[in-house]
């Protein structure tokens, strides 16, 4: 599918309605607010292709696993964020015939996603089988001051002649999950009623007992006379989880016609259950009473005060702009930071992929992007949410066979592992790696090493002992040796000594045993209590070191590059320019065993871990494993542009860099893997955020200092961007080859600029030039 959306700094502009696209657009302009989401249904009717999707947070459903071969140690379930209550329903008749885009013409589309002011909007003119037309604009969203709340307003006028209009607003929990492994609908009713005034409806999961109350309420407004009163007959509707009224009146010619009408949507997760409904029905009229402008107005000032702290501008190609805002945005929209009980979904509250629960995708893209944009609390609360399913962590190890340790879930929502492919569920473990880093990534960064004593090294330790019994000694190697594993290169399974897995956990093993060191000799009282918790040993410390020290890791003699796994030069490599294009992506035209046969990778493997491990190798190296292994990836997961881009910049390849850039920043809004249909890659967003800020702007930390090596691609006219580190707010702007930093805050802040080591005080500036 060819692109289709307006290019617009601020803007994503779908214009002209294609059927074959709306589920891509669906996705692509989804709002939310962290507590709440909801994919770009039509409020009208709408008889084709959709992918029904209002999600809250934290809101899911055991379904039972299905698969073909059972195996010893699968999940009993996936778990799966819920398509829950239809908020934004309102059906509407004209002269008795329903208004459904599948089945007029339509004219005059437009579809727009407002980032600058967190809105969504659609108009269009629809003919009619009977040759009537009614003009339609609406707008909506869902409130970022008040997170439970939804806000419509939806307008249609006839044109050229009167029409008898029927608008029905409703409020309908019968919905299923298309991903439901069995057909099952996840809800049942607990209560629904409708007034000539409101309607609601509560519901709640046939397991785990979640319980979701919905509260509507309306304002009905109409152009012309303001002392000419038009008549309005309303009758009510109520049945199984559903509940709604309908508004009958005659409109005429050009008279414009408004529903507004306001939502709450509140979970048991935050209220109690027995009080859900009151509690929905006071938000409601208290969102009634404010009214719809002064929603607006809060949403435009809450989404003004987002940009002005975390806005990256680049000047001079629009693509590029409206890319990385878009992906800002996104971000945003799915997680706030203020519950430590909620995670980052792959794919938010765009769809139902993925389940909607937590992978390693979270510590490794995501956590950059909160340490540098917000307050160093909602990085530690994705920290803390690993750290409180520690001890599932360690059953999931156990339910696998290991008699210590923790083996975190590749997906999870409460800690516990609910993938069901063999091939990720057991061999896929290098999510502990990540898990590891992230603690390393959130101390280097904030300077935070408390979180250590607190919380890091328990977690840090049973990784460490999940490693030990993972790794063996191989007498032939000399060296331990990792076996039967999957690494992040998902085109590739049941390997040995996948580089990445056996780097990760080394890594984490030395990381270990030096912070016990640290704790030991700064904290000798908290360090013993620790100890004794864990019933640490020395001996497991010396065994760790060890073990670490002799990781097989394994490098060609020849070219200097280090091999994904064993064997993988048995392959023959081939570059991914050299396959007709016909052949790509291949996850969707080649079968599962001639994919496992290629040499072509689907992610960043080595190069990941080349990437996180970066103080530890020099540009040498990097390059001759950039240059084996990028032109034999095929990038057909959303994770695997950004890391490559970062490198590329690296390395001196501007063009690879923004040619990766792009890729993984509209990667979306150009479908580029031909699946955004079921919602957008949220957390890949982070990494186009990383690649930009880590890769053009050079942003690493570096033994307390933060580091920066900025540059622009030739076609940027500039580039500027806003990072906090340590309680000092910088911005950075990036033009013609020369960097001025801005110290915005009164903190001072350690910089190290183009290799020149800097003390910028509150208020201050510097500036330095790249040297090529």
């Amino acid at each position: 599918m060819k692109p289709y959306l307006k290019v617009n700094e601020w803007r994503i502009i779908e214009e002209g309605f294609d059927p074959l696209r709306n589920e891509v657009s669906e996705s692509v302009f989804s709002i939310g607010n962290g507590y709440m989401g909801q994919r770009a249904n039509f409020e009208e009717r709408y008889s084709g292709s959709s992918l029904q999707g209002s999600y809250m947070a934290g809101v899911y459903y055991p379904d039972k696993t299905r698969v073909g071969w059972w195996k010893n140690g699968y999940p009993e379930y996936f778990a799966k964020v819920l398509n829950s209550v239809n908020w934004i329903g309102i059906d509407v008749e004209i002269d008795d015939e329903v208004l459904d885009l599948s089945n007029v013409t339509v004219e005059d589309f437009v579809r727009t996603l407002d980032m600058q002011q967190g809105t969504l909007s659609r108009s269009f003119t629809a003919v009619l089988s009977s040759g009537k037309k009614v003009k339609v604009e609406s707008l909506r969203f869902v409130s970022i001051p008040f997170k439970e709340i939804g806000a419509i307003r939806y307008s249609i006028t006839p044109v050229g002649e009167a029409a008898q209009l029927k608008l029905t607003p409703y409020l309908d929990a019968n919905v299923v999950n298309k991903d439901s492994n069995y057909d099952e609908k996840f809800w049942e009713s607990l209560s629904q009623h409708a007034a000539v005034d409101s309607a609601s409806v509560e519901v709640r999961t046939k397991k785990l007992d979640f319980r979701v109350a919905s509260h509507m309420v309306y304002e009905l407004d109409a152009t012309g006379d303001p002392d000419q009163e038009f008549h309005v007959e309303a009758e009510t509707h109520k049945r199984d989880k559903f509940a709604g009224l309908t508004l009958s009146l005659r409109a005429e010619a050009e008279q414009t016609i408004t529903l507004y009408k306001y939502v709450a949507n509140v979970t048991s997760r935050d209220h109690e259950p027995d009080h859900l409904n009151h509690i929905a029905q006071e938000l409601a009229e208290e969102a009634l009473e404010q009214g719809f402008d002064a929603l607006l107005e809060a949403q435009k000032q809450a989404w003004a005060e987002k940009w002005r702290d975390g806005d990256i501008v680049i000047e001079g190609d629009e693509k590029a702009q409206q890319a990385i805002r878009f992906n800002i945005f996104q971000l945003h929209q799915t997680y706030t930071g203020e519950d430590d009980r909620l995670n980052i979904g792959p794919k938010g509250f765009t769809g139902e992929k993925y389940g909607g629960s937590t992978y390693w995708d979270t510590e490794a893209y995501c956590i950059p992007f909160y340490l540098s944009t917000a307050d160093p609390s909602v990085a530690r609360n994705l920290l803390i949410y690993r750290y409180k399913h520690l001890e599932k962590a360690k059953e999931n190890a156990a339910k696998l066979g290991f008699t210590k340790g923790a083996l975190y879930p590749m997906v999870t929502m409460n800690g516990e592992e609910c993938h069901n492919e063999w091939e990720i569920t057991f061999e896929e473990i290098h999510r502990n790696g990540a898990i590891a880093y992230a603690i390393y990534n959130y101390v280097e960064y904030t300077g935070d090493t408390s979180y250590l004593g607190e919380y890091g090294f328990e977690v840090l330790a049973e990784l460490s002992r999940f490693w030990e019994q993972r790794s063996q000694y191989s007498k032939h190697r000399g060296a331990y040796v990792i076996l039967g594993v999957t690494g992040p290169n998902e085109y590739e399974n049941n390997v040995n000594n996948n580089w990445y897995t056996n780097r990760m956990a080394a890594w984490t093993l030395e990381y270990t045993t030096e912070i016990a060191s640290k704790l030991k000799s700064e904290d000798p009282d908290g360090f013993a209590n620790l100890v004794d918790k864990l019933q640490l040993t020395d001996t497991e410390l010396a065994t760790w070191s060890e073990i670490s020290e002799k990781m097989w890791l394994a490098e060609d003699a020849e070219t200097g590059v280090f091999l994904q796994q064993d064997g993988f030069l048995d392959k023959e490599i081939l570059p991914v320019a050299d396959l007709d294009p016909s052949n790509l992506p291949i996850n969707q035209k080649w079968s599962w065993d001639r994919i496992l046969r290629s040499c072509y990778i689907k992610q960043a493997d080595v190069l990941q871990g080349l990437f996180f491990l970066g103080d530890r190798y020099d540009l040498d190296t990097k390059r001759r494993n950039f240059d084996f292994y990028e032109p034999i990836t095929v990038h057909e997961s959303s994770l695997s542009p950004c890391v490559h881009s970062i490198l590329a910049g690296e390395l001196g390849y501007t063009d690879k860099a923004y040619e990766m850039y792009l890729r993984t920043s509209r990667l979306d809004l150009d479908n580029y893997n031909n699946d955004t249909e079921d919602g957008c890659h949220t957390t890949s967003m982070a990494g186009t955020w990383m690649s930009v800020v880590q890769g053009f702007g050079g942003l690493r930390v570096r033994h307390g200092r933060l580091v920066l090596n900025p540059f622009s691609p030739d076609s940027w006219a500039s580039l500027s961007f806003k990072v906090v580190f340590r309680d000092a707010r910088l911005k950075v702007t990036v033009s013609g080859g020369q960097t001025k930093v801005e110290n915005e805050s009164s903190t001072s802040a350690a910089l190290t600029l183009y290799g020149q080591e800097v003390e910028l005080a509150g208020g201050e500036s510097v500036s330095g030039v790249r040297q090529v």
